[in-house]
């Protein structure tokens, strides 16, 4: 084997090096509207939790769900090795 063998997945060594795809733009970019749209909204509000009733500020309840639906879309579309 040659030193200048490369390994099975290439050069890509870093994760997040390289260059800017428009899938990863795509992503920021969402991801940026979603975080402006969620601090927009700081009015406390009144949420019903199946039986029990809160008052929290928007903000953070639209940050909850996002998180829930991220954690959701990382299970479902993880691949398989």
């Amino acid at each position: 084997m040659s030193p200048t063998t490369k390994n099975a997945g290439g050069d890509r060594a870093g994760g997040l090096r390289g260059e800017l795809t428009p899938r990863r733009i795509t992503a920021l970019a969402a991801a940026v509207i979603a975080l402006v749209f969620v601090f927009e909204n700081t009015k406390e509000v009144e949420i019903r939790l199946l039986i029990p009733e809160v008052t929290m500020p928007l903000w953070l309840a639209l940050l909850a769900v996002g998180v829930v639906g991220v954690l959701c879309g990382v299970l479902l579309v993880r691949r398989r090795g």
